[in-house]
């Protein structure tokens, strides 16, 4: 097979990919789906096929796998011993494409540049999601590679909705609300259109709540308001993240407490969120399973923050007609849903129990005014889209 489209999403410690076949008719087909992880410490490789066969599964020295670049040289290297030939071109998630990007981008020098100087906004993301693209530059240079950006879908928004009550300079600098998670949000929005059109046609609240959490409203396909705003940082508490956090704290930090930027950085990306209030853990799953008063505390304020949140989106959009659960934890705890749909009832929600245990696709009774459902996020699926489409539409050919 020679005919595909590799699909990255770099982390901190490991790499996400995905090889995707492209048909006669353009279909894509699921071929390979694997990570790298343990990246420096303990890496491991795993992959499957698109019918779940494994693949491989590889432990390695870290001295072999000792950062992200010869991490990307070893799938790499995996992957063509799979198929044959290098893939026809790579798209990329990247966290932020600042004002400037509304739309996937073929990468080029200038495209670089401009994608390193948003680093400061996603510190913890934008060098990982870079690393990948400048390893295959190297090694392939005439291979096509797309940035596909988790900011884009929030593109949509009004002026009104991207600013802050900040003076005007900063607002041109790109200090702003950008929003984030755009890929899922794009998928969940193309899949509604697909399945459930009516749905879609309507005023749609998605929440995509995984170890990174936010909400969006979608009117009538398009993102109008999101939890996030000028970083990953902003809206509900995540694994460990605060979210919503009053600036006076990072000042107090800084001028009581003698912490440095870096400090309050590592504080507010690695220590808050789940983590930080329960002590625990940063994994719902192990909160739930916890009998720590701490863990019980953080499920009570992740479900509270949800369910307040949920109430300002309707509100931006003037009314709600469908809500949708996706992500690690929105797709797979029945607990979580039942105890946020349970705090929106005043909004018209109404659970059917035995359909959300099962997580079934539709879990709101019939005749609830407000349709909820679950539907699994496919961001690498979105990202293959955007990278097919771009390249044939750019006549690039390897």
């Amino acid at each position: 097979m020679t005919d595909s489209i590799l699909v990255v999403n770099a982390g901190s410690s490991s790499i996400k990919f995905q090889l995707f076949g492209v048909a006669p008719d353009r279909a894509l087909q699921r071929r390979i789906r694997g990570q790298l992880d343990g990246i420096g410490t303990r890496p491991r490789l795993v992959a499957r096929d698109g019918d779940g066969k494994q693949l491989v599964d590889r432990s390695l020295q870290a001295s072999e796998v000792k950062d992200l670049g010869s991490a990307q040289d070893l799938v790499g290297s995996w992957l063509v011993g799979q198929v044959g030939a290098p893939p026809r071109a790579v798209g990329h998630r990247v966290v932020h494409g600042g004002p400037q990007y509304a739309a996937p981008v073929l990468v080029d020098d200038t495209v670089v540049r401009n994608l390193e100087a948003l680093v400061p906004l996603a510190p913890l993301h934008q060098p990982n999601n870079l690393g990948p693209i400048a390893s295959i530059r190297r090694r392939l240079p005439d291979l096509p590679q797309i940035a596909c950006f988790d900011t884009a879908f929030h593109r949509s928004h009004s002026e009104l909705a991207d600013r802050f009550a900040i003076p005007e300079t900063l607002y041109q600098e790109g200090v702003r609300r950008y929003g984030f998670h755009g890929l899922s949000y794009e998928y969940i929005s193309g899949h509604l259109m697909q399945q459930h059109p009516a749905v879609a046609r309507g005023k749609v609240l998605v929440a995509h709540l995984g170890s990174g959490c936010s909400m969006c409203a979608i009117d009538n396909g398009r993102s109008v308001e999101s939890t996030m705003g000028f970083t990953a940082l902003d809206g509900l508490p995540m694994g460990t993240r605060p979210g919503q956090l009053d600036a006076g704290i990072v000042l107090y930090l800084i001028g009581q407490k003698g912490m440095t930027a870096k400090e309050v950085e590592r504080l507010l990306y690695q220590e808050c969120g789940l983590k930080g209030l329960s002590g625990v853990s940063n994994d719902v799953r192990d909160l739930l399973a916890s009998n720590e008063p701490s863990a019980g505390l953080a499920l009570d304020y992740f479900v509270y923050r949800i369910a307040m949140a949920a109430g300002s989106l309707a509100a931006a959009m003037g009314g709600l007609d469908a809500f949708v659960f996706t992500a690690g934890v929105g797709e797979n705890a029945p607990v979580i849903r039942s105890r946020v749909v349970e705090r929106l009832a005043w909004l018209g929600l109404h659970l059917d129990p035995a359909a959300n245990e099962r997580t079934a696709a539709v879990i709101s009774q019939p005749a609830s005014p407000v349709k909820i459902l679950v539907i699994p996020t496919d961001e690498e699926l979105m990202i293959a889209r955007h990278t097919l489409a771009l390249i044939e539409r750019s006549h690039t050919t390897v």
